[in-house]
């Protein structure tokens, strides 16, 4: 793909991430606040609020993943510059988020209990994700007490796993959107890369996340942020939830690697390279980072490739690498192909480094085959690996 739609495709999957875990975000206000408590007992308060018909926000997105000189004219939209818009959050789970443009298309960002999906006017490309179903674990259920809320105690000991991996502030008591809030801080102990914290709020009464942001090491401003500025609790109409891409919109399915049911993945270096009709460069180091991981992927039945991982955690340097092939030039990108991200040499050969707040990821082609590294490190980082895989 271009360089327009590996952005967009990057965009997506953070802002499908982010639609998912979060819902809706909130500003700021001043108001009454909820009194002091544990994390844990904030937690199962939350847990055990009444459960809400549904949540209609008008709402802000701020993205500072890239400088705004550092962007090509056709990457831009309300995914990229951000925007105003709408959101709504059905009882059960299901939501739509609308991002208004300028130009009259509007980005949305959906989920329909079974499928998440992303409309991008700029391309008029509909990205669509099925996601996992969730297995209900009945032991858990029967560690709860009280309408299946877990206790304090294996609330407890949840945190207690998660903060051996993050540091944990809060909950800091506040007023998010004229609602009494909770808010918690998170940041990596290690491995953390580029990120240096999420911050999370949520309602102290009905307990519904209403403030979520991701901030790059060392920044006192988010990189992403989604911020309502008005909410209202009722219930949802089916309409509301109900996504409006044009119909002659491109329809882009997204699977995991290995994504036929039933099948387990391809793992380990010998068992992918016989899968593969180019060789792979998967040396046992790459920028200092130990190999951790070699896994078969496809595009396609026909086209093999393979991700291989370096290092642990959010640090980590991944490697995607696949057959190139002439590929026909697309009609909708038009000039726009030849305002391109910056060029980087990797060994002579030039590639496309796309440089942000949260990571870097370089592509380039030599020897007939594609290469995608990436991760959340520095650009210098990125290239040392780039020209590493020989």
């Amino acid at each position: 793909m271009s360089s327009r739609k590996l952005l967009l495709a990057a965009i997506t999957a953070l802002a499908l991430a982010a639609g998912g875990a979060f819902a809706i975000a909130a500003t700021e206000d001043t108001g009454p606040t909820p009194p002091a408590k544990p994390l844990n007992q904030a937690v199962r308060d939350a847990l055990r609020a009444p459960k809400i018909q549904g949540v209609t926000a008008r709402v802000e997105f701020t993205n500072n993943l890239l400088d705004a000189g550092a962007v090509p004219s056709g990457t831009r939209g309300p995914l990229i510059d951000g925007a105003q818009g709408r959101v709504w959050v059905a009882r059960d789970g299901r939501f739509r988020l609308e991002l208004q443009s300028d130009g009259g298309g509007d980005a949305q960002i959906t989920y329909d209990g079974r499928t998440a999906a992303l409309y991008d006017p700029e391309g008029n490309t509909v990205y669509r994700f099925r996601v996992p179903a969730h297995k209900k674990d009945g032991k858990a259920r029967n560690r709860h007490r009280g309408n299946g809320v877990p206790t304090i105690a294996a609330i407890q000991r949840v945190i207690n796993r998660v903060a051996r991996y993050v540091d944990i502030a809060g909950p800091t008591p506040g007023n998010t959107a004229g609602q009494p809030s909770y808010t918690v801080r998170v940041s990596p102990k290690r491995d953390g890369g580029l990120v240096g914290a999420a911050e999370l709020a949520w309602d102290a009464v009905r307990g519904v996340p209403l403030r979520a942001a991701i901030y790059a090491r060392g920044s006192s401003d988010p990189v992403f942020e989604l911020a309502a500025t008005n909410i209202a609790y009722g219930p949802i109409s089916a309409s509301d939830l109900r996504a409006t891409a044009p119909p002659d919109a491109e329809v882009v399915n997204v699977r995991k690697p290995n994504g036929r049911r039933g099948e387990r993945p391809v793992e380990g270096l010998a068992r992918v390279q016989r899968q593969l009709s180019f060789p792979l460069a998967a040396p046992s180091k790459l920028a200092g980072l130990p190999r951790r991981s070699v896994t078969l992927i496809e595009k396609s039945r026909r086209q093999k490739g393979a991700l291989v991982v370096y290092g642990r955690g959010l640090g980590a340097i991944v490697v995607a690498q696949f057959p190139a092939k002439a590929e026909k030039p697309d009609p909708e990108d038009g000039d726009r192909d030849r305002d391109e991200f910056p060029t980087v040499s990797i060994d002579g050969v030039d590639g496309q480094e796309i440089a942000t707040a949260l990571g870097t990821v370089i592509l380039f082609e030599r020897n007939g085959v594609k290469y995608i590294v990436g991760g959340s490190v520095e650009p210098a980082a990125a290239e040392a690996a780039a020209r590493g895989l020989d």
